[in-house]
């Protein structure tokens, strides 16, 4: 039994213009081309027949060029060229999961990266959670084992390093993700499926999106890019790149039953954690503020009183923890707005450091890419319909699970 974990072209139109001439032009599309058909015509109407017809074999032409030129660019992004120079450094990872006396294959993917002078391998931490007899095949078809040096179940990510020969390593350029944008060009090699060095193509769709997964216990992963490049189990652990072919995530999962939208741990975390991942196995300075929050609307302003509509409202504050030690405030009050429970008149935080706070995504993402535990954040706070400062320091979470 078998076990996949996780997880250019140019689309054009053609533009049918329909003019009609005392009923005498019709139009038909035919495979995607535009056909015209031309009864009997009093010669008043043929110039214009003729040149209409003109315009669709000029149109048929630019639109071949385009397809041929397209083949294997998607908005600037040439998969060719990448796919040629990044899919020997990604790889299979594969291993073996017991659970009540019945034995599962695993595999997801992986890429290889060169710290400190040596070469290791990237992947999700889902992919090697609980697996034994851990594998990693290269490009070539050689496998050899491997063991887990590092892992962070907050981040999902885990580091391998592999008993291989240095002519198997072929090590990607990671680079800061901190200048993504919508929009941009991304693609994604791994095995969906188990099938190995597949590529797919796509779009940046959001940044600092929270995915909630059971291995990081209570707290959500933050600050993930979402894209459209499609992928499936098995893509798991692979890497999501750049125009220039470098990496600037990795892939970690999909929505079940949805078309076009995963989502990718930055590659400022992997850049962030990795020195850490290699030499300690771990990854201890994730920061915690010990607050539960729900995201501001108009209704809740409303009933808050106050015109900011964007924010989070703290709605409980862990005993002893960072929020409560700098003075925060949770509500007293009970409300239903929209058949939902909320507990109203605590703090509303609307910016740290500076930085609006839209959401709880925005402030999640916000920690994960500039906070870390110990540091000192000023919050702004909406409280009685006064705004003001807090000075919060940052704790430290309760370790991460390991593999």
């Amino acid at each position: 039994m078998q076990v996949r974990r996780g997880a250019g072209a140019t689309y054009w139109g053609i533009l049918v213009i329909a003019v009609v001439v005392t009923g005498l032009v019709t139009f038909s599309v035919t495979s995607g081309l535009s056909r015209i058909t031309t009864p009997t015509t009093s010669n008043s109407n043929q110039a214009l027949i003729d040149s209409l017809l003109s315009q669709n074999a000029q149109l048929q032409k630019e639109l071949a060029a385009a397809t041929q030129s397209s083949n294997s660019t998607f908005q600037g992004l040439n998969s060719v060229k990448i796919y040629q120079a990044v899919s020997a450094g990604v790889v299979t990872v594969q291993g073996t999961e017991s659970s009540g006396g019945t034995n599962t294959t695993v595999l997801g993917s992986g890429f290889v990266v060169n710290f400190s002078q040596s070469d290791y391998v990237v992947t999700n931490y889902h992919v090697v959670r609980g697996v034994s007899g851990v594998t990693v095949t290269f490009q070539d078809g050689d496998a050899y084992p491997a063991t887990v040096v590092g892992s962070d179940g907050y981040s999902d990510l885990a580091v391998l390093k592999v008993t291989a020969p240095a002519s198997e390593f072929h090590p990607l350029q990671v680079v800061s993700s901190s200048q993504l944008v919508v929009g941009q060009p991304v693609a994604a090699i791994g095995n969906p499926f188990g099938l190995s060095g597949s590529m797919t193509v796509g779009i940046v769709s959001q940044l600092g999106r929270t995915i909630s997964e059971s291995l990081a216990g209570n707290f959500a992963i933050a600050n993930v890019i979402q894209f459209s490049a499609p992928i499936n189990p098995g893509n798991s652990g692979g890497p999501l790149l750049a125009a220039d072919g470098a990496v600037v995530g990795i892939t970690a999962a999909t929505v079940v039953s949805s078309q076009g939208v995963g989502f990718a741990i930055p590659s400022d975390t992997i850049l962030k954690e990795l020195p850490s991942l290699v030499t300690t196995g771990v990854f201890g300075l994730h920061p915690f503020m010990g607050i539960s929050t729900v995201d501001m609307n108009y209704q809740l302003a409303q009933l808050q009183k106050t015109n900011y509509t964007y924010g989070v409202l703290i709605e409980n504050l862990t005993s002893g923890g960072p929020a409560q030690k700098a003075g925060l405030r949770v509500g007293t009050q009970s409300a239903v707005v929209a058949g939902q429970n909320y507990l109203i008149g605590g703090d509303i935080i609307v910016s740290v450091n500076g930085t609006k706070i839209v959401n709880g995504d925005s402030l999640s993402s916000y920690l994960a890419e500039y906070a870390l535990a110990g540091q000192t954040v000023v919050l702004q706070i909406v409280r009685g319909g006064q705004v003001s400062t807090v000075d919060l320091v940052l704790g430290t979470r309760p370790p991460a699970p390991s593999a």
